[in-house]
C-alpha cells in the first residue's frame, strides 16, 4: 500500500487555486490517487509526518502544496524502479527558500540551501519525494529534527556550527547530530525534510523531469504560467518518447530507437507485458543462432535480420516497461539474464556454424568470445559499483588530487557533457557495447561468414578491454574507494567452503593473488594448445591447481585496495582458464567446453545481477560449491581420466542447481517486489 502525503507546512502555495477555481492543494491529491496512491492525507506539521512514517508498512509519497505538474511526473515517482527513496529534481536555478541538490550518477549526493553547496549544485529540489519503507525510520528522524528548527547532519558542522547529539525519541531510525538550519537556508517544511534526509545519510535517487512539466510556484501569476506549460504538452506522446531512454549508445540511438516507440506503442495496445516481449527476443535470437550454424547465403543473411529485430524487441521490452510502468524484480533480473544468455547463444550457433562448413575451430573462437565478454562484464559491474560508491562519499575522502586520475575523470565528464559530438559518440561505440557487438555480428555474418564474425568480436572485444581496462585503472587509483568492503565479498568473489578454510595472506593483497591464479590456469591452456599430445599435461593439471588455489588464500584479507574491484574479474578468469585448459587436455569436445563455460556465466551473471537489483543471495548458492570446489573437481575428473563426463556431470548438476535456486526465488519464496498484485509486470529493468 503506497500513502501520499500532501504536507502543508510552511508552504506559501497552500492557499492558491487552479483556474477552474479547485484549490491547489486538491488536485494535487487528485493526481496522486491517479498516479497510485492508494490513500492520500493532508498533514499540517512535521510530526504528524513523522508518526505516520513510525506506522507506514509500504512507500511514503510526500509532497508539498506547491507543486504543478503533469499527473504522469507523480505517477513516474511513484512508479521509480530505482530506489527505494527517489527525490524530485528540476533544472530551474537555485533559489533561496528551496533546497539546492548536487547529483552525482543519478543520485543526489548533496541537498541544502544553494550557499552551502560552494557552486556546485545542479538543480533544485522538485518538491515531491517517495521514501521507500526501508527508509521510513530515517524519514521519521529527519521530519523531528526539521519540527525543532534543527538540521541533522551524519558530522559535526566544525566549531562555527551549534551542533547538538541527537537521537531519535523512540530509538528507531538512525542516531545523528542536529545543527540549526543556517539563515538563507531551506524554508518549506518539504525542503527541510529532503535536507535532512540528505545530511543522515539517506541514498537517494534523482528522478530528472525530462519533456514533461513540473514547476514549484509561490503566487498566482506563477501559477497561471505553469498551468499553461503542462496544458502545452501532449502527456502522453512524452511518455512514448522517454520511454527510450536518453543516453543510449550509437547503433541503439540511430537505428533502433529512431522507430522502435512505434513497437512499443503496438506492444501496449495489444496487452504485451514486458516479459513477454523479451521472451520473444529470446526466440528470435534462438532462431538467428541455429540459422547460423545452418550455413548458406540465405540462411546467414536471415540470421542477421533476424538478429537485428531481436535486438530492437531487447529494446523495446525496457521501453514498455517504461511506458507502461510496469515494473518487477523479476523482470529486470530476467532482462539481464535474458540479454547475455542471447548474446552467448548467438556465440554458440557462430561457432557450431564455423566448424560446420569447416572454416576452422569454431567452437574454440566461441569459447574465446565467451570468456573475455564475460570477464569484461564483470569488469564493468564492479567499475561501476565503484563509482556509485564514489559519488556517495564526501569528495575528500577519494582522494581526488591533481594526477592524471583527476585529469582523466575531468576529461571524461567534460565529453559526456558533450552530447552528440564525435568525441560523445566514440567514447560510447569503442567500448564496444551490446547494440554494437550485435550489429557486428550481423553485418559480418550477412556479408561474409561465421568465422569473419567471430575474429571480429573477438578483436574489438580485446581492444576495448584494453582501452576500458587501462584508463578505469588509472581513476580508481585517483578514487581509491574499496567497494568489496560494502558488499559481502564472499558472495561475489563466489568462494566455497575450501577457499573460505584457507590461511590468509594478507601481505600479497587479494587482487595480486586472484591474478596469479589466472596466470596459472593460462600457462596451462597455452601449454595444452601448443603441445603435440595435449593429454599428456595430465600431470601438470594438479600444479595448476595449486596455482589457482593461491586465489583463495585472499579470502579472508580486506579487500579495501584501490584495485580491488578487478578481484570477481579475475578469479571468473582464473576459472574459466582452468576448465577450458582441464578440458583440451582431457580431450573434451568443444561444444562441451562452451556449454560448461556457458552454465559458469549463467551462475554468476545471477549473482551481478543481484548485485545490480539489491537483491539477496540465490537460495541454493552454497550449493554451488564455489569457484575453488568446481574446479577441484574437475581436476579430480581429469587425473581419472573422465573429462568430459566429468564435465558433463558437474555442467548439469550447476544447471539443476540454478533453475532450482530461480524457482526457489522468485515463485516458491519470492523476493519482495517479485510479483505484483495487480497489473502484469516483468522486463522492468531499464536498458
Amino acid at each position: 500500500m503506497t500513502l501520499a502525503i500532501v504536507l502543508a507546512a510552511g508552504a506559501p502555495a497552500a492557499s492558491l487555486t487552479t483556474a477552474t477555481g479547485e484549490p491547489l492543494a486538491d488536485r494535487l491529491a487528485a493526481q496522486l490517487r491517479r498516479a497510485g496512491a492508494d490513500e492520500v492525507r493532508f498533514v499540517a506539521g512535521l510530526d504528524e509526518l513523522a508518526a505516520l512514517a513510525d506506522t507506514a508498512t509500504g512507500p511514503l509519497l510526500v509532497t508539498g502544496t506547491d507543486l504543478v505538474a503533469h499527473t504522469a511526473v507523480l505517477r513516474h515517482l511513484a512508479t521509480s524502479p530505482v530506489g527505494p527513496t527517489v527525490a524530485l529534481v528540476l533544472g530551474d536555478p537555485p533559489v533561496p527558500g528551496r533546497t539546492a541538490v548536487r547529483e552525482e550518477r543519478g543520485q543526489v549526493v548533496d541537498a541544502g540551501a544553494v550557499e552551502a553547496l560552494d557552486g556546485d549544485a545542479t538543480g533544485v529540489f522538485g518538491g515531491a519525494l517517495r521514501v521507500g519503507v526501508s527508509d521510513l525510520p530515517t524519514l521519521a528522524a529527519a521530519a523531528r529534527a526539521a519540527a525543532v528548527g534543527m538540521l541533522p547532519v551524519a558530522t559535526p558542522l566544525g566549531p562555527a556550527g551549534d551542533v547538538a547529539p541527537f537521537a531519535p525519541a523512540d530509538g528507531a531510525g538512525p542516531a545523528g547530530r542536529l545543527a540549526s538550519v543556517p539563515a538563507g537556508g531551506p524554508g518549506s517544511a518539504v525542503d527541510r525534510l529532503v535536507a535532512g534526509l540528505a545530511a543522515l545519510g539517506t541514498l537517494i535517487f534523482a528522478q530528472r523531469v525530462r519533456l514533461l512539466v513540473a514547476h514549484r510556484v509561490d503566487d498566482a501569476a506563477g501559477l497561471a504560467a505553469a498551468e499553461a506549460a503542462v496544458t502545452a504538452v501532449d502527456e502522453d506522446r512524452a511518455e512514448l518518447r522517454l520511454a527510450v531512454k536518453e543516453k543510449d549508445d550509437f547503433f541503439s540511438t540511430y537505428f533502433v530507437s529512431t522507430w522502435s516507440p512505434y513497437v512499443v506503442r503496438v506492444a501496449a495496445r495489444l496487452r504485451l507485458t514486458p516479459t513477454g516481449v523479451t521472451v520473444i527476443s529470446v526466440l528470435f535470437a534462438l532462431a538467428a543462432a541455429v540459422l547460423f550454424g545452418v550455413g548458406g547465403r540465405p540462411a546467414l543473411v536471415s540470421g542477421a535480420v533476424l538478429l537485428y529485430l531481436g535486438f530492437v524487441l531487447d529494446c523495446v521490452d525496457g521501453q514498455l516497461a517504461r511506458y507502461t510502468r510496469h515494473f518487477s524484480a523479476w523482470g529486470g533480473w530476467l532482462d539481464t539474464m535474458a540479454d547475455r544468455a542471447k548474446e552467448y547463444l548467438v556465440y554458440a550457433g557462430l561457432g557450431f556454424g564455423v566448424s560446420h562448413a569447416g572454416l576452422g575451430n569454431g567452437w574454440a573462437l566461441a569459447i574465446a568470445a565467451i570468456t573475455l565478454q564475460t570477464v569484461r562484464h564483470m569488469t564493468d559491474t564492479w567499475y561501476g559499483v565503484l563509482h556509485d560508491e564514489a559519488a556517495r562519499r564526501p569528495r575528500t575522502a577519494t582522494g581526488a588530487s591533481c594526477g592524471i586520475g583527476d585529469r582523466l575523470n575531468a576529461a571524461s565528464t567534460r565529453v559526456q557533457a558533450d552530447t552528440g559530438s564525435l568525441s560523445y559518440w566514440l567514447k560510447r561505440t569503442v567500448v564496444f557495447p551490446i547494440g554494437e557487438r550485435w550489429a557486428l555480428i550481423a553485418l559480418t555474418v550477412a556479408l561474409f561468414n561465421p568465422l569473419v564474425s567471430l575474429i571480429a568480436v573477438l578483436v574489438w572485444g580485446v581492444l576495448a578491454f584494453a582501452y576500458t581496462g587501462a584508463l578505469r585503472t588509472l581513476r580508481a587509483r585517483w578514487m581509491w574507494v574499496p567497494v568489496l568492503d560494502a558488499v559481502d565479498a564472499t558472495l561475489h568473489r563466489d568462494d566455497g567452503p575450501l577457499a573460505r578454510r584457507l590461511p590468509v595472506v594478507r601481505q600479497m593483497g587479494p587482487l595480486t593473488l586472484a591474478v596469479i591464479a589466472a596466470l596459472g590456469s593460462a600457462v596451462l591452456l597455452v601449454a595444452a594448445l601448443l603441445g603435440d599430445a595435449p593429454d599428456g599435461l595430465r600431470w601438470a593439471v594438479p600444479v595448476a591447481l595449486l596455482v589457482l588455489l593461491v586465489g583463495g588464500l585472499g579470502a579472508g584479507a580486506a579487500h579495501n585496495g584501490p584495485l580491488d574491484w578487478l578481484v570477481p574479474a579475475a578469479l571468473r578468469a582464473a576459472e574459466y582458464l582452468f576448465a577450458i585448459a582441464v578440458g583440451v587436455v582431457g580431450g573434451a569436445p568443444g561444444w562441451l567446453i562452451f556449454g560448461y563455460v556457458f552454465v559458469l556465466t549463467v551462475h554468476h551473471y545471477d549473482l551481478t545481477a543481484r548485485l545490480e537489483k539489491r537483491q539477496a543471495a540465490p537460495p541454493l548458492h552454497p550449493a554451488t560449491l564455489g569457484w575453488e570446489g568446481r574446479s577441484v573437481l574437475l581436476a579430480l575428473a581429469a587425473i581419472a581420466g573422465i573429462v568430459s563426463i566429468g564435465m558433463a556431470t558437474l555442467g548439469t548438476y550447476l544447471l539443476v542447481v540454478f533453475v532450482a535456486s530461480v524457482v526457489l526465488a522468485w515463485f516458491v519464496r519470492p523476493a519482495p517486489g517479485a510479483r505484483a498484485s495487480a497489473a502484469p509486470v516483468g522486463g522492468g529493468a531499464p536498458r
